[in-house]
């Protein structure tokens, strides 16, 4: 029995159809047209940090809610410096080590964000560390804050680990977004667990296929983002990578135009890797091909 040769060609259908994308991050009652969150932490300059957020092209900003109420030691108020009218704010937690303070760093922020009119007032990037070595997130103390503010009404934002058990229990407590680290928060690895990503993805996404996954901590640099966006994450929150590249500015451009290429790439879906190589030009024909040989007329001496 002859078996039919099999076409190397990619097949699509029904079931492989690309779906329409309409471009924007849908989160806790809020559309983004960027994939892209940026931070507005460690920039030489509130002018700088202002030019790189407009070069990125995102329009939601993370800012760090502390006790002196976004007012820098040189008596600077952030929200002097960020277009809140542009922007979504999205206030974080960080430097909190246990719920309690960063439930009570949340409802500030929720204070000051009401005040102005932003829409990410009823918002939090949720961060509870577990050590100042390796800020990556304290299971317990995360899950524990996630309950306790969905409860207050927040549409919460989750900093987790790569754990797909603990990303899904965070998504079941009612967790807007789960967010995996990629690597440490500021360590510029990149993307060290791809496959915990893609089960994150999996776990998260689960008869629930738009559900927000937001990679966050550790980007490097533009082709970390493109990483991220071709394992079918929803977006990428970065700050260091752009904040402490030599050209600031020119990286912030890397970064969006990167998540953008990831994003269409994830849509157009990535051929198969295969261990042999396979001809990209059709051989039917050519010198030397079996059928041009066997069609050949034989050679006289």
């Amino acid at each position: 029995m002859t078996t039919p040769a099999t076409s190397t060609a990619r097949m699509t259908n029904d079931s492989e159809a690309i779906q329409p994308d309409d471009g924007q991050l849908h989160i806790g009652g809020v559309s983004l047209a960027s994939r892209l969150v940026v931070g507005t932490g460690k920039y030489a300059s509130y002018a700088e940090m202002a030019t790189c957020l407009d070069a990125s092209g995102t329009d939601c900003v993370t800012v760090a809610v502390r006790r002196e109420r976004l007012v820098n030691a040189a008596g600077q108020n952030i929200l002097d410096h960020i277009d809140a009218s542009r922007y979504t704010l999205l206030p974080n937690t960080a430097g909190c080590f246990t719920a309690d303070d960063a439930v009570r760093v949340a409802r500030l922020g929720r204070e000051l964000l009401r005040d102005i009119g932003n829409a990410g007032s009823e918002w939090v990037k949720l961060e509870v560390l577990g050590d100042t070595r390796t800020l990556l997130p304290d299971p317990v103390g995360t899950l524990e804050a996630t309950a306790r503010l969905v409860a207050d009404g927040f549409a919460v934002l989750v900093y987790s680990s790569d754990d797909p058990v603990i990303a899904k229990r965070l998504k079941d407590l009612g967790a807007a977004s789960v967010m995996p680290a990629g690597s440490p928060i500021g360590s510029g690895q990149g993307i060290l667990n791809a496959n915990n990503i893609r089960i994150c993805l999996e776990y998260l996404k689960d008869g629930d296929p738009n559900y927000p996954v937001i990679v966050d901590a550790g980007v490097g640099t533009a082709s970390d983002v493109a990483r991220a966006m071709e394992l079918g994450v929803d977006g990428v929150l970065l700050n260091t990578a752009i904040a402490h590249a030599r050209h600031p500015l020119l990286m912030a451009k890397a970064m969006r135009a990167a998540c953008y290429s990831g994003r269409q790439a994830f849509l157009a879906g990535r051929i198969g890797k295969r261990l042999y190589a396979t001809a990209s030009s059709p051989t039917d024909g050519t010198i030397g091909s079996a059928q041009s040989l066997s069609q050949s007329p034989p050679t006289t001496v």
